[in-house]
């Protein structure tokens, strides 16, 4: 744990989350959500005002928490992936804290997950596979525990899940003979559980908490297998065979005892709705393939990123409502006070548009910059962005970039 010579340590009882805040990858609800208000529908020509622009974040693709005025992601210095604090309102650094070797990797050095904020505690993975608890005030490490020792492979580009907190616990996907998921107590570190009655291996999805049927359940995506957990014993409530190809990787979408998937690679949708420990399909179709960036459902629609362009799909039945080929290329989104916010992993473009069902209304767009000289070259900007207390958070590599957004 590093504190800057002028870090005023802040309190562990202030570390308390606010409506606005966004704690844990997707938001409170990991559903990429924002219940924000009172935010710009329309931005001026060059786009919304930067607020400040912080430098120092290093290599990885790990996106943001916001909690409590502090801004919470992972990067890299010397060698190590550190979890970085800094005030949300002002970009400066509070702390930062070793947790990890910097995974090397082809496509990229660094971490890939996003850090949870739970009271006055953060958890995170880094790309190597730790999984730490560290004090929210000051960045003490409280405890570690190695995907490796509970039987998880490390998936081709590194461990990416964000880590969900659920009262008590704390889950990841190591993957393995030993089971897929794993429960820990969040205060020690101790497994509660692992889901030893399926053994995929891990890959990049992150966990969705669930009551399906009236149970408590957690709903994960690996290659061949989307599944439903019981929430406190591990085992297997229902599965539904999923035909993953190269990396599965955005996140399943619960609505009631309904489950929505998506991957690229040529593979497409899903849905399922469960009943009585059996899942069965409601659609399947390749019209919203989504590779990274993520989908979102907003009332009976969801959108994101299709091969084809940016996709508006029904809930219901899978049928498309509009695509939108050249507005911008591929990349992230989230949503804050009926819009979009949409940005283009190549150029770094980054538009605002209205989350209609009737099509693509765009209401302003503007360029990062600077952007990063450190990126691998088949990288791209693959962080999500994050809308939280007015401000949005985006970031390319060493680069985060806070911009006012509020009216």
């Amino acid at each position: 744990m590093k504190l800057p010579a002028l870090f005023l340590a802040v309190s562990i009882s202030s570390i308390t989350a606010v409506a606005s805040d966004w704690p844990q990858f997707r938001g409170p609800n990991r559903d990429d959500i924002s219940a924000e208000t009172g935010l710009l529908k329309k931005w001026p020509a060059d786009g919304p005002k930067r607020v400040w622009l912080f430098d120092n974040a290093g290599m990885g693709y790990s996106g943001f928490s916001v909690a409590a005025g502090k801004l919470f992601t992972i990067g890299t210095r010397d060698q190590k992936e550190i979890l970085i604090a800094l005030d949300a309102a002002t970009g400066k650094e509070l702390w930062f804290a070793p947790i990890s070797d910097v995974l090397s990797n082809g496509w990229g050095d660094g971490p890939r997950g996003t850090p949870t904020v739970d009271a006055d505690r953060i958890y995170a993975l880094s790309g190597t596979g730790n999984l730490v608890c560290v004090q929210a005030g000051d960045g003490k490490v409280l405890w570690t525990k190695s995907m490796g020792d509970l039987g998880g492979k490390r998936p081709g580009w590194g461990f990416t899940e964000s880590p969900l907190v659920d009262g008590k616990l704390v889950l990841a996907t190591p993957g393995g003979e030993k089971g897929t998921m794993v429960a820990f107590d969040k205060m020690t570190g101790a497994v509660v559980w692992q889901s030893a009655d399926i053994t995929e291996g891990a890959q990049y999805s992150s966990i969705v908490p669930a009551t399906i049927g009236g149970k408590k359940q957690y709903v994960q995506l690996v290659m061949q297998t989307l599944f439903g957990v019981d929430a406190a014993t591990g085992k297997l409530a229902w599965r539904a065979p999923w035909s993953g190809k190269t990396a599965v990787i955005p996140t399943p979408i619960v609505k009631g005892d309904e489950v929505f998937v998506s991957s690229g690679y040529g593979v497409g949708c899903m849905k399922v709705a469960v009943k009585g420990g059996e899942a069965k399909t409601v659609f399947l179709n390749k019209d919203l393939e989504n590779h990274h960036g993520g989908v979102i459902r907003i009332g009976d629609f969801l959108y994101g990123h299709s091969k084809g362009g940016w996709t508006c799909m029904n809930f219901a039945d899978g049928t498309v409502k509009w695509v939108e080929k050249g507005a911008l290329e591929k990349g992230a989104v989230t949503s804050a006070d009926g819009m979009l916010y949409c940005l283009g992993e190549k150029s770094g473009t980054v538009v605002l548009a209205e989350a209609s069902p009737n099509g693509w209304s765009e209401k302003g767009r503007f360029k990062l910059d600077p952007q990063t000289t450190i990126r691998n070259p088949k990288g791209a900007i693959w962080t999500h962005p994050v809308v939280a207390n007015g401000k949005l958070y985006l970031r390319d590599q060493n680069y985060i970039y806070c911009y006012d957004v509020k009216k």
